[in-house]
Order: structure tokens, then sequence, then C-alpha cells
């Protein structure tokens, strides 16, 4: 089990790095996320045992690091924030109402026979269950209500790998604090301190690993580099990354930093090209806008309108520069968002109706159940087949002034486009065609995923102390 001493530590990429190490060595290797809490969400795919679920895209990219189908156990809870306070239940692939409207602490009793089940039954079905954790096992106020950190470790007896993100300082402060934080059956399964991140010579390091075994007598297995080799992230962060070592200034494709923004990976393959936006100001030099989804569309929609935002991108789409709505954000640029079940209901108003931004003849209606599955269609506008999932409640009708280029899931209007299809940007092929319509080049092509899994994978193993960790299997 893969645990960090913060948020962010890199236990994600840890575990992926694991998963395709130990699948390469003939190894049958699943990942576990007991609970995921992030709006980057994906679907099973066709031939999964649970196709078309939702699930969390770290464990659906580390089940692809394992060579194995993606399967809901991998990841049984989701929760996927609306507000501060408040998150939708995704359990075993599906919304739940029940479990969302029930108080935070009041959940774990419900949830954790689930999580119990398809832990167990994920060890029965594979030689090997790579773990991972959320946020800090340290965080002694949430233990009770724990359902993903030492609880887990503890129902597995799993040998617990503790990371940290170096880059940011005080490492060796987070590991043995962390430590101290542990109840002594939760120290006896920590078998290994990380640091995640390192920039620099090594041997600098001296004497702290040592005098940090000392003191808890667990030993560093080791000193993992700072990779700059993306992988799809669970959440927020790549926004945050992208923001802190700046952003271009003219000859960008922006995009909208909504509150509630989700599926925001999609965008890596703009590379460099991307800037994030929260300001009209900052939409001063792009070449193109796109609206991304939202876990809130009716509240990120009215943010949008208070931030300036709202009207700055119509008058640069009514100028003629191209614009692009994704699931929530082709629900923003229409004409009308109805809510007669009661979907958004909070966000509404209660009033169940807000305008759209009318830059696509299109209404949307929330439908009481979701929309969840991988995708193929054909764009009638570039002939393009294009492969995506859908993760929707809204139901589009088409007004007569937009153009329907794949029934259902994709539009134009003018230089105005709009989408169901999550990954559009992801098919080549059509990342081209939009840059072009924004008149820039195509970035630098990413490696294929494999690709940076295998880079990943070798740097990881190069940086541990292999037969320690290899040993503790």
């Amino acid at each position: 089990m893969v645990q960090g001493c913060t948020s962010n530590a890199g236990k994600s990429y840890l575990a992926a790095a694991l998963c395709r190490i130990l699948a390469d060595e003939g190894l049958r290797v699943a990942p576990f996320k007991a609970q995921n809490m992030s709006n980057n969400a994906g679907v099973t795919p066709p031939g999964s045992a649970t196709p078309g679920l939702e699930m969390g895209r770290a464990q659906l990219v580390q089940a692809r690091a394992a060579r194995v189908t993606p399967d809901v156990r991998m990841n049984p809870v989701l929760l996927k924030p609306e507000a501060d306070t408040r998150s939708q239940v995704v359990l075993l692939g599906r919304a739940n109402p029940e479990l969302t409207a029930l108080p935070w602490r009041e959940r774990k009793p419900k949830l954790w026979p689930f999580v119990q089940d398809a832990l167990h039954s994920l060890m029965s079905d594979f030689d090997v269950v790579v773990i991972e954790g959320a946020g800090s096992p340290a965080e002694v106020n949430l233990r009770a209500s724990d359902i993903v950190n030492m609880r887990v470790a503890r129902e597995a007896q799993a040998a617990v790998l503790l990371a940290a993100d170096i880059d940011r300082g005080g490492a060796f402060a987070h590991l043995l604090g962390t430590w101290h934080c542990l109840i002594p059956e939760e120290k006896e399964l920590l078998k290994g301190f990380i640091l995640n991140r390192f920039r620099g010579d090594a041997s600098l390091l001296a004497p702290a690993p040592q005098w940090l075994q000392e003191q808890t007598g667990v030993p560093t297995v080791g000193v993992v580099p700072w990779l700059d080799i993306p992988l799809p992230e669970e959440d927020g962060v790549a926004v945050e990354k992208a923001e802190g070592r700046g952003q271009r200034t003219e000859g960008f494709v922006a995009v909208a930093r909504l509150p509630r923004v989700s599926n925001l990976d999609e965008f890596a393959p703009l590379g460099e090209l991307v800037r994030w936006v929260t300001r009209p100001e900052e939409l001063d030099g792009a070449r193109a806008v796109i609206l991304p989804g939202s876990k809130s569309t009716a509240a990120d929609l009215g943010w949008l309108r208070s931030s300036g935002l709202a009207g700055s991108i119509s008058r640069l789409a009514q100028s003629g520069v191209p614009v692009l709505g994704v699931c929530g954000g082709l629900q923003m640029l229409g004409t009308r968002i109805t809510d007669p079940h009661g979907v958004e209901t909070a966000e509404l108003g209660g009033g169940g109706e807000v305008a759209g931004l009318g830059l696509l003849d299109i209404e949307t209606e929330f439908a009481p159940q979701k929309t969840t599955r991988q995708t193929r269609l054909t764009d009638a506008e570039t002939g393009l087949a294009l492969e995506g999932y859908e993760i929707h409640h809204g139901q589009a009708v088409t007004g007569a002034g937009v153009q329907e280029l794949a029934p259902g899931l994709l539009w134009r209007q003018g230089n105005v486009r709009g989408t169901y299809l999550h990954g559009l940007l992801e098919n080549p092929a059509y990342l081209e065609r939009f840059l072009a319509w924004a008149d820039l080049p195509a970035p630098a092509g990413l490696d294929s995923l494999d690709a940076r899994l295998d880079a990943i994978a070798a740097r990881v193993k190069a940086s541990l102390d292999w037969q320690f960790v290899r040993g503790l299997l």
C-alpha cells in the first residue's frame, strides 16, 4: 500500500509505477483505492465485468499500468464534490442518492462493508493488490471515520510505504510526525519511507535518512527524482501546477477554471498551449476558449456570470474566436437549463430553470438517471471517427439554429461547438483540427500512455531498493 504524508505526495503516480513494475514481472496485479474524492472520473469499458460505470481516473490509469481491464471494485467509493460541504456518493460505479443525503460521519458504517467486499474480492482474484491511500493517515480527527488509509491497510494486512513530497520541504518532519500519529498496530505495517520528487544530489540527504530510521525503526527505501512525465491527474492539482509554473500570455487556448470543474485531465494534449482563466482580462490574447465539464453546472454558470467571464466569452465568440463546450460547458453555451427532477435544485435556486449563454440553440433538461458509457461517433463536419466517454444527467433538445454533427453528442453553430464526448481532444486528428481553427500549431505529441507508464516504472524501480520492496510480497 502507498500512503502519503499529505495530499499530492505522489501516491497515484507511485501506485501506477508499482502496478506496471509488478505486471512486467508476470504477476496479475490490481489497483485499489477504497474511496476517491475527485471530479475526474472515467467510465469502465465494454468488456469489463462492470461496463459503463464510473470510477476515478487514477484507478483507470493504474489498471492500464497493471495491464488489466478496469473494474469498479478497484474504486468502490467515489465522492464527487458538488459544493464546499456536499459531495455526490458514487457507490460501485452508480450515484447513490440515499448515501449522498447522509452526513459525512454517518456514511462510514454503510460504506465499509462494500469496501471490504471489493478489497477481498480483488485479493482473491489477483496475485497482488496495489492499494492507494488518500490524504494522510496522520489526520487523527478522521481516524474514527477512516475507510481509506490505515483501516484498509489493517484489513488487508498490507505492507505500507509512506511517501513525502520532498520538493515542498519539511519531508523528514512530515515522515516522523506521521509515524508518531499512528497507533502501534499501524506502525507495525509501515515498512518503508519514500522521498518523492527529489531534485539534486541524493548524497546530500545524509545523515537524515539514517537519523529517521533511528527515530522510527523504518528505513528510507527510495529517493524518487522529479519525473516530468505526465499522467492523468486525480483532481485540480494539474491546474495548480500549470498556474505555478507560469502560463502563456498570447496565442493560447483559454480554459475556464470553474469552481467545480470536472475531467480537467482531458485537456492535457493541449500541452503548453493551455491557459486556465478566472478573470476577463486573462482572456486577452486567447485564440480559442473552452468551457469544461462541471459537477454543478448551474452554480458554475452563475460564477461565470459574476466573474465577468460570461460576457467576455460571448464577445469573443461573436468576434469569431472558436469556442468549445464539453458536457457541462456545452449546457452553459445553450439557451436554457431545466431541472424538473431536482438534480441540481439547490444551485437553480429552487426555480428549476436557468438561462444559458445562448451561443448554441440547445436546451438541456436534467434527467434523473445519469448516462455513463464509452462512446464512438463520426463527426459530420470533419468526417473523423472519434472516441471518448459520457458522464451526464443532461439531455439535449436541439433547436433550428444549430447543426447536429453527431446525434445527441456533437453540435456546431458558426464558430461555437459543444459536445457530450469527454476526451474529444484526446483524439489527435480532432485536436489538430481544433487548433487549426484557432490558428495555433499542434503541440509536440505526448508519448502514448503505455510508453509513459513504461518510462515511469523504469525510473521508479531504479530509484527504490527494489529487492527490499519486492521482498515485502
